[in-house]
């Protein structure tokens, strides 16, 4: 399937692969509705920082996921549905279980019904690779068991599988991509990657970090976007769940030590209790087997960790006003 001229909805479009997708799918010529989380402020979250010419092709819908005759009225004529909108900070999930339930498994329902409705020709539900928990083998493939390690993760098993009960009951054109750790400009403190460049480039003396030994699978933001439009396009990915990553690992402590040479920053990591996930919620090792995405897609992540990385702290220089280098983000 060409996305050039399609109806194309994203979900969670104003979030940080939400809007670098929506910035592709218009570069592509798409018809882009995006959903961006309705607030008061009249904030489009990081669809405002996209230039003025890509905003003008852009439909932006302000609303919530989980109010079903709202997302019906959005769905509604749409070719292709890119469904992100999500609550994805697992420390967060600690504390408010319930609205992660109510935004990752009920939103998810909500958009099943609507795509099932209104006969859209694909629907691509965003997974992650929490899912899986601590690698009980690597690489991880897709055969993986999937161990809800956290409330966060649960809530995303949960909207897996409902969104795959569509397809075995309903025939609905899903696909299922699971993205593992992407990073890149626009994301979030609650993050890694970020939380180190950010205090790096404020000039923190102690970067204040949580555990250093868990392995994880970083993948560039564009490399992740790719995986979504490629797996839009194809027909083969109907009824498929597949990862989409590097397949190679960094442990935290050694992503720290590429930040200090690519910034030149010199810092002492200083390991907080807060920021320790719970023992038993603790994710060790993430490493993705790709061959399925690279079988069925030609799929081949376009940059490496490296070059990645120097690209996010770059936009990082000319972009801290966006962060607060003092405050935990939970």
């Amino acid at each position: 399937m060409k996305l050039k001229g399609k109806k194309v909805l994203v979900t969670g479009a104003d979030g940080f692969i939400g809007s670098h997708l929506t910035e592709k799918l218009c570069a592509m010529g798409a018809e882009v509705k995006a959903l961006s989380y309705y607030n008061s402020f009249n904030s489009w979250g990081w669809l405002d920082s996209l230039d003025k010419k890509t905003l003008k092709n852009i439909q932006v819908v302000s609303g919530d996921i989980r109010d079903p005759d709202f997302v019906r009225s959005i769905v509604k004529g749409s070719d292709v549905v890119f469904h992100l909108a999500a609550l994805i900070a697992i420390p967060f999930s600690y504390a408010a279980p319930d609205s992660y339930i109510q935004t990752n498994v009920t939103g998810t329902l909500n958009v099943m019904q609507a795509v099932r409705e209104f006969g859209v020709s694909k629907v691509v539900h965003t997974s992650t690779s929490e899912v899986y928990g601590t690698a009980i083998y690597v690489p991880i493939d897709e055969k993986h068991p999937l161990q809800p390690q956290s409330p966060y993760s649960a809530s995303k098993i949960g909207a897996d599988m409902l969104a795959m009960s569509f397809y075995n009951s309903f025939n609905i054109p899903l696909a299922v991509i699971r993205p593992f750790n992407t990073f890149g400009p626009r994301q979030s403190m609650r993050a890694v990657i970020p939380t180190v460049i950010v205090q790096a480039l404020a000039g923190r003396k102690e970067v204040k970090l949580g555990a250093l030994s868990p392995r994880r699978d970083f993948n560039y933001v564009k490399n992740t976007v790719e995986g979504f439009v490629k797996i839009a396009q194809s027909d083969k990915t109907i009824g498929e769940i597949i990862n989409i990553a590097s397949g190679k690992e960094y442990s935290i402590g050694e992503t720290v030590d590429l930040i200090k040479t690519f910034t030149g920053a010199k810092f002492k990591v200083i390991c907080e209790s807060e920021r320790l996930r719970p023992e038993k919620s603790e994710v060790e090792r993430l490493l993705a087997d790709t061959r399925k995405a690279s079988d069925l897609l030609g799929y081949v992540p376009p940059y490496t960790f490296e070059e990645g990385l120097k690209e996010t702290i770059e936009w990082f220089k000319s972009n801290m006003h966006h962060y607060k280098a003092d405050i935990y983000n939970v």
